[in-house]
């Protein structure tokens, strides 16, 4: 029994570099939903508990599309392991 050593430094590689992507496309979304537009002086922002405002419609719309991405990459995983 002989082991490809190149072949599993490949995948070992390439698994990293996905996981490393991956993480940091989730955290873009999890930012994107949670980020808070500075206040307009003389604004309303304290009238919220907290002084919380939601997300910016564009930062929301970015931040679901990266949870579209974690979850395209995670189907396509899964598709692989299945064919």
């Amino acid at each position: 029994m002989s082991i490809d050593w190149a072949a599993l430094g490949q995948v070992f590689g390439i698994s990293l570099a996905v996981t490393v992507g991956m993480v940091g496309v989730f955290t873009l979304g999890i930012v994107g939903t949670s980020r808070k537009p500075a206040p307009d002086q003389g604004g309303t922002a304290a009238a919220v508990p907290g002084g919380a405002v939601g997300a910016s419609p564009l930062a929301r719309t970015g931040a679901y599309a990266c949870f579209a991405v974690c979850a395209a990459v995670v189907a396509y995983g899964i598709y692989l392991i299945v064919a």
